[in-house]
This record gives C-alpha cells, sequence and structure tokens, in this order.
C-alpha cells in the first residue's frame, strides 16, 4: 500500500476500526466516490443525500404498488448496495449491509400542486435513514408518473441497467426478498465486498506520484471564480432546457464524448465570463477489471480545465486525462492545492453522459414505461448538462438561477446545442 494518499490513509483507518471489533458486524468500507457523496451529504445544511430520480408515465391505474414494493424488496435483497447504510464511525465513513426493504410510496397532490410538484416535494422530504432504492408515485391526469429514485451512493450509470432490468423481471415473475435463496444473497454480497475492496485497490494504485504531477499541471492555470449573484433574478430555484439532436449513423460514445465536452467547456467560459478558467467534472469508469458485475457506485469523478486550445488540442488533452482517470477526486484536488493552484476543488459545471443502450426499459407488467424529463430539482454546481445517448442526443441543461441569469444560460444553450448538431451529425473521428 501506497504511503502518504488519502486513500491509503482511509483504508488504514478502516482496517484498524474493523480488525479491532469497533465496527458493526459486516461492515465494508465505501468507494472514494461514496466518501465523497456522503461527505457532501454531512456538509449540506438539510443534510440531503445527492439523488438520481428517473420519471415514468405509465397508463394510469397500470402500477401495482405492492407488487412494485415486492419486486423492489427483491432486488434489494440480491444486491447489498440497495439495502447498505451509509454512517461514519469514529470519523471513519462505512456502508453496513441491512435486512431488504421496499419502498413504494402514493403521493397525493397538495391543492394547486400538478404531478410534477408533488414528486419534487418528495424528493425535497427524502429522509437519510431510508432504504438507497425508493419510489414514489403520483396521478396526472389520464396518466401515473412514477419516479425511480436512487441514492448516488448506491448507483452508477451501469447501475441503473440493472435496476431496471431486475424489476422488469421480479415484477413479472413476483417474487419477494425471501424468496431470494440464502445462497444466493451470501454470494451477492461477497461479489460486492470483492469489487469494493477492488475498486479501492484500483484507487490506491491510482494515486501514484507521477499522476498527481499530471494533475497537478493539468490544473496549474485554473482560474476558477464564483459567479456574481444575479440581481433580482426572474424566478428563484432551478432553470432548465432541453433538445433532442440527431446523430449520425457512425456516431458512438468515444466519438460524441470529446465534441461534447469541448461544447461545454465553451459553454462554461461563456457563463463564468472573461478571466476565468472554469473547471467541469463528469463521471467516468466502471467496475474493476476482475471484478463481477455488480450494482454499486464504481465512479470517479474526472476534472476538465475548460481551456481555450483548439478542438483537437483539447481532444489529445482528453484522451491524456483518460490515461490517468482513475485517480481519486480528492486526491487531485489535493494534488492541486499542495502545487500551489488557486483551485478550491469546486467544479464549476457539471457533465454526464448516459448511454440508453445500457439500461433496459423499465416495463412493469403489459406497460413499457415512457421516461419524462421534469425541471425545478436543485443543480450541484452553477450549472449542469446532462446527455442521453442512444439514437439520437437527448441534451438538458439545468443551472442555478441565483448564480446564472436565464438569458446567459439560454444562449450559452443554444451555442452548445447548435455545435453538437454541428458535429456529431458527421462525428469526429477518434485521436
Amino acid at each position: 500500500m501506497q504511503s502518504g494518499t488519502i486513500t491509503s490513509s482511509y483504508l488504514s483507518h478502516y482496517r484498524r476500526l474493523a480488525d479491532g471489533g469497533g465496527a458493526p458486524e459486516g461492515a465494508l468500507p465505501v468507494t472514494g466516490a461514496q466518501r465523497r457523496f456522503l461527505l457532501a451529504r454531512r456538509l449540506d445544511p438539510a443534510g440531503r443525500a445527492t439523488l438520481v430520480p428517473l420519471f415514468f408515465a405509465f397508463p394510469a391505474g397500470a402500477v401495482d404498488p405492492d407488487r412494485l414494493r415486492k419486486a423492489a424488496g427483491h432486488l434489494a435483497a440480491l444486491h447489498p448496495a440497495l439495502r447498505a447504510r451509509q454512517l461514519v464511525l469514529r470519523g471513519v465513513p462505512l456502508q453496513v449491509p441491512g435486512a431488504p426493504a421496499g419502498h413504494v410510496e402514493r403521493v397525493r397532490p397538495r391543492a394547486g400542486e400538478s404531478a410534477r410538484d408533488a414528486l419534487l416535494r418528495a424528493l425535497a422530504e427524502w429522509a437519510a435513514d431510508g432504504p438507497p432504492l425508493r419510489f414514489f408515485l403520483a396521478a396526472d391526469d389520464d396518466r401515473d408518473v412514477l419516479a425511480l429514485v436512487l441514492d448516488h451512493a448506491a448507483c452508477d450509470e451501469q447501475s441503473l441497467g440493472l435496476i431496471t432490468a431486475g424489476l422488469t423481471d421480479a415484477y413479472r415473475d413476483g417474487p419477494g426478498p425471501r424468496d431470494v435463496p440464502a445462497a444466493a444473497a451470501a454470494d451477492g454480497l461477497a461479489a460486492y465486498r470483492d469489487a469494493v475492496h477492488l475498486q479501492l485497490a484500483a484507487e490506491e494504485r491510482a494515486s501514484h506520484p507521477d499522476a498527481l504531477a499530471y494533475w497537478a499541471r493539468r490544473l496549474a492555470g485554473v482560474r476558477s471564480s464564483t459567479p456574481a449573484p444575479v440581481e433580482a433574478p426572474s424566478a428563484l430555484g432551478t432553470g432548465t432546457a432541453l433538445r433532442r439532436l440527431p446523430l449520425g449513423t457512425d456516431g458512438g460514445r468515444a466519438t460524441a464524448f470529446p465534441v461534447l465536452l469541448d461544447a461545454c467547456a465553451t459553454a462554461a467560459r461563456a457563463l463564468h465570463g472573461p478571466g476565468c478558467l472554469p473547471v467541469l467534472g463528469y463521471p467516468w469508469g466502471g467496475r474493476p477489471p476482475a471484478a463481477a458485475p455488480v450494482l454499486g457506485c464504481f465512479l470517479n469523478t474526472v476534472a476538465h480545465p475548460a481551456d481555450e486550445d483548439d478542438l483537437a488540442g483539447r481532444a489529445a488533452a482528453w484522451w491524456d486525462d483518460l490515461d490517468r482517470a482513475d485517480t481519486p477526486f480528492d486526491e487531485v484536488v489535493h494534488a492541486a492545492r499542495r502545487a500551489g493552484a488557486p483551485w478550491s476543488g469546486r467544479l464549476d459545471g457539471l457533465l454526464t453522459f448516459e448511454d440508453l443502450g445500457r439500461r433496459p426499459p423499465l416495463r412493469l407488467g403489459d406497460a413499457t414505461g415512457r421516461e419524462v424529463h421534469f425541471d425545478g430539482r436543485p443543480v450541484q454546481a452553477p450549472f449542469a448538462v446532462s446527455v442521453s445517448y442512444g439514437s439520437d442526443l437527448l441534451v438538458r441543461m439545468t443551472w442555478d438561477r441565483s448564480a446564472v441569469p436565464d438569458h446567459r444560460a439560454e444562449a450559452a444553450f443554444a451555442s452548445l446545442t447548435e455545435a453538437l448538431g454541428t458535429r456529431t451529425a458527421h462525428p469526429v473521428p477518434a485521436p
């Protein structure tokens, strides 16, 4: 084990606690991403978790809450991440798998509320001590809207596909949590434990001095700034814009993502103004090569300076970044700070990119949910761009209206989607 890294220090504290009998029975360490999500929750004044919600429209009455509750409990019995409780004991973050449970709540709109309003209210009232996977169901005229919501500490992009596929099967076949054999539950726990330890080992290896020196150089020129508060904003909360773009038949993740990152970098500079070299963050990675394809949170946040080089230069830098993308984000921040970079680790924008080919549709009985998108949820940075990649690109941008005025955000979004539409119709070859 390397000495002096954040990961090695965490593992030493965890092993000391576990070997000394101070940890609850069955307690596991947390991955680097889980550690950051837990810290963010503890720093939030309201103690709110970072949530990943998906919204699906079904025909009215098509969803059986009791059957869905059984299916969710069955899934939690198979996947320890869906029944794990996150806690901090003697300063050491841990996760403790508990009993499986399915949480399905019917949310009734209050006077003047729409189904969207009611579901967003339910998300805002999320209690930290409940299961990581929960469902909220609200009636909306001639349809029902189902919110499938996960604590981000329990999932990543790959997990979403495992969940929709697993729920579809369990809802169709009808098993509950007690129908999972003890041997299967034990095997699932062992596979998850191995994956977590393999992830931490990979994070430790990726924290070597050469990688830290690379990131210190990469972030040396960062000139991040907090946008000035908007005077008399037109509305509080979050602004949203959404657009679908065609994708060339030869387009793919390796060609679309650098173009998207470039367009977002341009948008970030437009939003934050001259004199600022903002930093974008985007999730990357998956399970370590030797790990089973378990459900959980195995991503890393990669920092990307939104520099002003040409597209080819940015694409080349991105490929260099990917060679070191496993270096934990908190290690990158500390390396930059030690090197004197004026960067606190605050991200000026977020980018997420989901390959819908990895996520089967959610089918409950005879009905297939149609994914819908609701605005109004809090954003974890001044702005965030999310892109769903399938037969086309669904581009969605949200922004904090107290930090970014609507007119500037809308102009940046228009430029971003115009650039994407031009470039992804004829994808730029990967370097």
